[in-house]
């Protein structure tokens, strides 16, 4: 294990690592200049400031706080807004400047992103937050489980094709791909093998013809071409999982549970 601050005068400085869910990994530290160690380098950032990490053995979620200004080339508003940066990992630790001894303290991902165009403030969470998760799940008259998700038990690659972008309308927040789509891709997603997008999942929320409506902006027009991955969608009803995928015996719902409306309704007679 390294030692840090056994002497007067130390050679130390923190970094931090964003792991992006499109495969980007980025390096950062408060030295003046940049170090690379752990095949990554990380560049100096002296206007990104790790807020005080706190660390228990409870079972409350470990949080902490990443600030810094929209000036870095590595991090843009574009990119925040788009979401590139939503669910990222992320690890804070110290290093030896001159050595490059390093230490990691903190792992987790990153959470809510607040950006108010001149700077920015992540929350990270640490993996305790998943012990905030309900153990037993409630009801609910929709299935639950995530679509060829665990629990759902569909093959995902049974649902899944691959397309080319034939053309993109930006105003209208919707792409166009070489082939008809289906309404069968309503409520499915469309994931970016290339271009700006690289990773990306958007939501598919109508399909007409070749167009396919998404749940959010892009980020910037991707090359006519780029090939696309989509996913069939579920409305999570059990007609859906029971008529058009065969699946009813794995339906995590209760559609004819009554619901709390039952205890405001008025007695009847049948005399």
């Amino acid at each position: 294990m390294t030692v840090f601050f056994d002497r007067e005068l130390d050679t130390v400085a923190t970094f931090w690592r964003v792991y992006r869910r499109d495969g980007v990994a980025l390096g950062f530290t408060s030295h003046d200049r940049d170090l690379v160690f752990s095949g990554i380098r990380h560049r100096a950032a002296p206007g990104m400031v790790p807020a005080a990490i706190r660390l228990s053995s409870a079972i409350k979620d470990d949080s902490s706080e990443v600030e810094g200004a929209l000036s870095h080339d590595s991090i843009r508003e574009a990119d925040l807004s788009g979401g590139l940066f939503d669910q990222s990992g992320i690890i804070i630790g110290a290093v030896n400047w001159e050595t490059l001894e390093n230490e990691i303290f903190y792992s987790g991902r990153i959470g809510a992103i607040d950006d108010d165009r001149h700077g920015f403030s992540a929350q990270l969470r640490s993996a305790k937050h998943i012990l905030d998760h309900d153990l037993v799940p409630r009801t609910s008259p929709t299935c639950r489980a995530n679509f060829c998700g665990p629990g759902c038990g569909l093959s995902a690659p049974r649902f899944t094709t691959r397309r080319a972008l034939a053309t993109v309308d930006l105003e209208g927040n919707r792409i166009g791909v070489d082939q008809p789509a289906s309404t069968e891709f309503i409520d499915g997603q469309v994931r970016f093998l290339a271009g700006p997008q690289t990773g990306l999942v958007f939501g598919i929320i109508d399909a007409d013809g070749t167009w396919l409506t998404l749940d959010r902006p892009l980020l910037r027009s991707p090359d006519i071409g780029t090939p696309v991955e989509l996913r069939e969608g579920c409305d999570h009803t059990l007609a859906t999982c029971a008529s058009r995928f065969d699946n009813a015996r794995n339906f995590r719902g209760e559609p004819f549970l009554p619901g709390n409306d039952l205890l405001s309704r008025y007695g009847t007679s049948n005399g």
